[in-house]
Parts: C-alpha cells; sequence; structure tokens
C-alpha cells in the first residue's frame, strides 16, 4: 500500500481500508483518524454485517486525510456503483484509456499494456479459472480480441479482474 496516487490509486488505496479485518477497524479508527473517540467507540461495536459502516467510515476518513476529500468521495461513489447494487454511476470506477485501434486488439494485449496484469501468462491463468469478466459476460477465451459493439454508447467497457478489482477501458 502506497501513499503515492501513481502508485496506489484513490480508488485501490480506499478499497485496502473497507477490506480490513473486522478485528482491526478499531485500532485503525482510533490511530488513523481524527473522528471523536465516542464515534470510534460507537463504530467499534458494530457487530457481523453492521461493522461493514465502520468500514466505508475508515476508508472514507483515511483516503480523505491521504488524497484529499474529492478523492475520496469520488472511491466511495465507485464503490457504491460497484457494489452497492442500486448506482450505476461508474464515471468514478478506475479507467484505462486506449486508442481507437485498441478496440479490436486481443484483451489480454490491451490489459497486460495497461499494467492490469504484469504478463500475458498471467493474464491466460486468471481468464482459464473464470477470472476474468468483460461486460458481464466471462471470458472464455485468452485469444477473444475487443469489439466495438462490446462498448457502450459512451465507448466504456467495463472489466472486472477477480472478485474486486474493477476497470472501465474508455476510447480516447
Amino acid at each position: 500500500l502506497w501513499l503515492d496516487p501513481e502508485k496506489t490509486s484513490p480508488y485501490d488505496f480506499y478499497q485496502y481500508w473497507r477490506n480490513v479485518a473486522d478485528s482491526d477497524v478499531e485500532n485503525c479508527l482510533c490511530l488513523l483518524t481524527f473522528l471523536p473517540m465516542d464515534e470510534v467507540r460507537r463504530l467499534s461495536a458494530l457487530k457481523d454485517a453492521a461493522i461493514n459502516e465502520a468500514k466505508k467510515v475508515l476508508a472514507y476518513e483515511v483516503t480523505k486525510l491521504v488524497h484529499g476529500e474529492e478523492a475520496a468521495r469520488q472511491a466511495q461513489e465507485a464503490t457504491e456503483a460497484l457494489f452497492g447494487g442500486n448506482a450505476k454511476d461508474m464515471s468514478n470506477v478506475p479507467a484505462i484509456e486506449i486508442t481507437p485501434e485498441d478496440m479490436t486488439a486481443k484483451i489480454i494485449d490491451v490489459l497486460t499494456a495497461a499494467k492490469v496484469f504484469s504478463s500475458k501468462r498471467e493474464a491466460r491463468q486468471l481468464i482459464a479459472q473464470g477470472g476474468l469478466t468483460v461486460a458481464d459476460t466471462v471470458l472464455q477465451d485468452a485469444e477473444a480480441c475487443l469489439s466495438a459493439d462490446m462498448f457502450d454508447a459512451d465507448k466504456s467497457l467495463l472489466i472486472r479482474k477477480g472478485k474486486k478489482k474493477y476497470f472501465r477501458l474508455l476510447v480516447k
């Protein structure tokens, strides 16, 4: 985890704190936020599914301190759009800009060039395990190419790597 947004994006930074272990929430709230201790105790007392409220507060507060309020808000909105089940405004989801020529390139070439994968081998392995989703469809073929009809009207395409890593491909 890096404080530099070039190494860890505000969205990934937010996600790190959003997914901290339940047992660490109280310590993190105490040490890493400026919340009043009464609020820290209230949030720390939450159990089971309710502890997610405390994790949202933790993620927002720490991201706000490190990256600023606007970046924290954008990370929070992207998370709600992806995992909240109601909002579908994907404008704050991390984006990878591609050229119009990339719209017909091999998916693994585009994603490897964008550093989503460290290598084509990693990409092929994840695809073989059913871990890459392109526009709500699990990618089965490691040699599959992008096509213009995959992109929405805004020339955007949602990619999910594993269970929780999301990216939008945006045509410049």
